[in-house]
């Protein structure tokens, strides 16, 4: 960890490694500066002298829940739509949605549910999934994000770590059947009573709905709606009074170093004003604007820079698909007429080289952010020129900062907007950190990013230590990663001080791959290596030692993690090693094992 002796080590040997890579030298004068050089523009005057930014605070921060939020909203534009899924022709206005939030808040009451449960959102993007972020948030039960992909041990590990009293899913996505999944986990759930299962492996799960189909031991989603009264709507009126924007509303599992997911806790305070001061960023509450969100919604960038920012600045909200369908988006934006848009590289690297890309009028568009890995200069310059994105920006954070800290601006330049990831946003402190010293190094010095600020999370559901080894007492939270600030703030990322491999978008972490491969009975040891990809900007590699004696196929291994890990945990590539390279002591160099199998598989 990056607290320990050790972990402020290999991050200072890591900073090492980018500074030799990148190059640098005593008398770099900065990104920005280099930049605008390159651009023929004249630099402004330089803002800081050391590796340490405050964001402005002009804009105050809200001190509201999410619930307010979408009230006040409601109130101004009632007959606006909120929310458009094109895949079923959902569509909902604000007063409609509040309305259908209201009574969903009374019928979890009605189910027995209370302020300060953990109720489990376990499902692709559909329209149940917005109504359970805010239908919890209006009676402080605290959302939990599952990713949708995950199978049996990542199921039950993430409902029983922060105690899930209840379980909202489909009954099946793709190839992915939910309720199998969790009646394998919980037989006695076919045998139960709605709302009164009793599970030796999930003890505190008792209340299973399922939003498509009346199955056994399930409530539908249509017996929620209908189980509230009016006794259950005074009731939401008396916990509203009890609200606290600094309390807990929402639990976002990421994984670490050691493999074993954490789930960030977020308040109301933190992901409010995280929405807020990015829509105010990049300006999209100004007019009617139409957003379409190909991002999941169990990830930080769906739920807070999406549907957080429709109930605080009335944006509509345009969900082209159930997950990520590059043609259905481009059909979305056209019919949509959609000003917005987020994603991640690989969604727009897809979206750009659709066959009949060019049939669809995107003349309606104009901005968005594009985040979630490093973004390639020349899939940013298509889409300004051919997507018409002239006000896009990117986007860089962690989910334990609610997520975004660091932005672009929608009138930086090229250079800006391909060699940074922006500035500060307000209320965010940042600085770069030498992980030995603990000293704040000159600017253009690579070091630890860190930040401090209202976005930083609650902490680490139930583990206090995870919660330590990330957060010192003065609040800095530890981002694990490698960064450069020049003195007009601008920051870049070039480097991460983890192992975390990023696909896609998705964040994979090794360890906790090759726990899981250590438990095929021919693997005598696995190490799992990111490798580039055109497409995917990273693609995961497991370099596998077979037992003495044994014989295995990578088919066999794939076949393996079938059904027991989420799809896009599955290498792409394995490959059979006899030794892995090791420093003098024995530990395993992982940026010499990626080398190796780059070579090997002629990336």
């Amino acid at each position: 960890m990056a607290s320990s002796p050790a972990g402020r080590a290999l991050l200072k040997r890591a900073a090492r490694h980018v500074w030799a890579a990148l190059g640098f030298r005593p008398d770099l004068r900065g990104i920005h500066r280099l930049s605008a050089l390159q651009a023929g523009v004249p630099s402004p005057p330089p803002v800081i002298n050391k590796s340490y930014v405050s964001g402005t605070s002009d804009i105050p921060l809200l001190s509201k829940t999410l619930d307010q939020c979408l009230e006040d909203t409601t109130n101004r534009y009632p007959d606006r739509e909120a929310l458009i899924f094109s895949t079923d022709g959902t569509r909902k206005t604000f007063s409609q949605f509040q309305q259908d939030v209201n009574q969903a808040a009374a019928g979890l009451l009605a189910f027995g549910l209370k302020k300060g449960d953990r109720l489990g959102m376990w499902g692709p993007n559909m329209y149940e999934w917005a109504l359970m972020q805010f239908a919890t948030a209006q009676v402080g039960i605290i959302l939990v994000s599952v990713n949708p992909a995950y199978q049996s041990d990542e199921l039950e590990f993430a409902v029983k770590k922060v105690g899930c009293k209840a379980l909202v899913f489909p009954t099946q996505f793709k190839t992915q059947k939910y309720y199998e999944i969790l009646n394998a986990l919980c037989p006695e759930l076919e045998k139960s009573s709605p709302g009164a299962l009793k599970s030796k492996r999930l003890p505190d799960l008792s209340i299973v709905v399922n939003v498509d189909a009346k199955l056994p031991g399930t409530f539908s989603i249509d017996d929620l709606m209908q189980a509230g009264d009016s006794s259950h709507k005074k009731q939401i009126q008396d916990i509203r009074k009890t609200l606290d924007s600094k309390e807990p509303i929402n639990i976002q599992f990421t994984s670490g170093t050691t493999g074993s997911p954490k789930g960030a806790t977020l308040s109301h305070h933190n992901i409010v004003n995280n929405a807020n001061l990015i829509a105010t960023r990049i300006r999209i509450g100004e007019g009617e604007s139409r957003c379409c969100l190909p991002v999941p919604l169990y990830h930080c960038l769906g739920s807070v820079a999406g549907c957080t920012v429709m109930a605080i600045h009335g944006v509509s909200l345009v969900f082209p698909s159930l997950s990520f369908n590059a043609k259905a988006t481009l059909k979305a934006l056209d019919n949509e007429k959609c000003t917005h848009i987020h994603g991640t590289p690989t969604m727009f690297i897809d979206i750009l080289g659709q066959p009949d890309f060019a049939s669809y009028n995107l003349s309606c568009l104009r901005g968005g952010i594009i985040a979630g890995s490093p973004v390639p200069p020349e899939v940013m310059k298509k889409m300004i020129k051919k997507m018409n994105m002239h006000e896009l920006v990117v986007a860089y954070g962690t989910t334990e900062n609610s997520p975004v800290t660091f932005m672009g601006f929608p009138e930086d330049n090229i250079v800006q907007k391909t060699e940074t990831v922006g500035c500060a946003i307000p209320h965010t402190e940042a600085k770069i950190e030498d992980p030995e010293t603990e000293e704040i190094l000159p600017l253009n010095t690579p070091g630890e990013l860190q930040i401090r600020g209202y976005c930083v999370m609650l902490g680490y559901w139930g583990d206090p230590q995870k919660t330590n080894e990330v957060m010192d007492d003065e609040k800095w939270y530890k981002t694990g990663d490698i960064a450069i600030l020049d003195e007009y703030g601008y920051c870049k990322i070039v480097g991460r001080c983890k192992d975390m491999i990023i696909r896609g978008g998705e964040n994979i972490y090794p360890a906790e791959l090759e726990q899981f491969l250590h438990t095929h009975p021919k693997i005598q040891e696995v190490q799992v290596v990111g490798v580039k990809d055109e497409r995917m900007g990273e693609e995961i590699c497991a370099s596998v030692r077979v037992k003495a004696g044994k014989e295995c196929t990578a088919e066999e291994i794939k076949e393996f993690c079938k059904g027991k890990i989420a799809h896009f945990k599955i290498p792409k590539y394995i490959v059979f090693v006899q030794k892995f390279p090791l420093t003098v002591s024995g530990k395993i160099q992982k940026y010499k094992l990626r080398e190796q199998m780059e070579v090997h598989l002629k990336l």
